[in-house]
């Protein structure tokens, strides 16, 4: 009786553990990882919103800022909770593969292409940015490239490709940075070069680079973000579901979306980005 009574407490006690530990593990942490573009960063928009975020929420927000191609890689390997990312068709694939819960664009601005104020290779006289392209290359004027499998490394690609030029075209002078958009700015200046560049990010490191805006608007240069929350049943006991859900939501929000339709204002004269929700998520 004895031996059974200590059985039956032992097993009682490992019951109460096992609730215990995973009553821990489906608590939610007080921090979320937002795998994020450069773009984003560089353009200081994050750190107008997270702020925000963390104070009203208690929830501490780390970032890691990287390519597009990159964040797509981390959220299809479950080492992100939520992504923030300007590439649709690797969006849409990582959506289908069921790593990604849903798909939710939130805001956009556009590509440019710029270079420096004499503009060799009349950039400025192209009625497209395919043609653009096909005129630096007839050229051969310096031109700089992310070359990172960034969201604007994979927009330069399409562009090249529907130029007629090979996407991974080497220009008589082309350097590749490899890095964020920031620095390769920043390159191109001091080599009085091309570049493409998100709209946010250019007027940001405007008068660093020294470089303008030579191209116009075109469907082909739209820039769209979106947020991709992470799968917690593709990845079990690795994502914080709830935090990223929160996070996600707080981008949604109105006030939210008038804050980014602010942002850049004041500083630079325009808006940096545009939101794409004026209310609630449907």
């Amino acid at each position: 009786m004895e031996r059974r009574a200590a059985l039956l407490w032992t097993l009682l006690a490992l019951g109460l553990a096992m609730a215990a530990a995973a009553e821990t593990a489906e608590r939610e942490p007080d921090w979320v990882l937002l795998a994020t573009t450069t773009s984003v960063r560089d353009s200081g928009l994050l750190d107008e919103l997270l702020p925000v975020f963390e104070e009203g929420s208690g929830i501490h927000v780390r970032v890691v800022a990287v390519g597009t191609g990159a964040a797509l890689r981390m959220g299809g390997h479950g080492d992100a909770d939520l992504l923030l990312t300007h590439a649709p068709p690797g969006e849409e694939a990582l959506l289908a593969s069921g790593a990604a819960l849903s798909r939710q664009p939130f805001m956009e601005n556009h590509f440019v292409l710029v270079g420096p104020p004499e503009d060799p290779a009349d950039v400025r006289g192209a009625d497209s940015p395919e043609e653009a392209y096909r005129r630096i290359a007839r050229s051969g004027s310096p031109y700089v490239s992310r070359a990172d499998d960034s969201g604007t490394h994979r927009r330069e690609q399409a562009l090249l490709r529907a130029a007629g030029l090979p996407e991974d075209a080497s220009f008589p002078d082309m350097v590749r940075t490899g890095a964020s958009m920031g620095i390769t700015l920043q390159v191109a200046g001091e080599r009085r070069a091309y570049a493409l560049s998100d709209i946010g990010t250019f007027l940001a490191f405007e008068q660093r680079s020294g470089l303008q805006v030579l191209s116009s608007p075109a469907p082909g240069l739209r820039n769209v973000y979106s947020l991709l929350p992470v799968s917690p049943q593709r990845f079990p006991g690795r994502i914080h579901a709830q935090a990223a859900e929160r996070l996600a939501a707080f981008f949604l929000t109105p006030q939210t979306q008038r804050r980014i339709a602010a942002y850049g204002r004041k500083r630079y004269g325009r808006p940096l980005f545009r939101p794409l929700r004026a209310g609630p998520a449907p």
